[in-house]
């Protein structure tokens, strides 16, 4: 017979949500994700809302800062 567990295990700890990138000035990209990102907020889509924080958080105009 295996030996039953008497403990609880380690709390999980996580991390604070990021905070929502903010798109580049004048990129045409990220000023489409920043629409999309309302859309799916008013829609409750919370999903949808993190696929457009990905796109502007990883677009290269976004790094640089600068638009193209």
């Amino acid at each position: 017979m295996t030996n039953p567990r008497k403990t609880m295990d380690e709390p999980v700890h996580l991390e604070m949500p990021l905070t929502p990138p903010v798109p580049a000035p004048q990129c045409q990209v990220c000023l489409r994700a920043e629409r999309d990102r309302a859309v799916a907020r008013e829609q409750g889509d919370p999903s949808a809302m993190t696929d457009a924080n990905v796109v502007i958080r990883r677009h290269p105009n976004h790094r640089l800062g600068a638009a193209r």
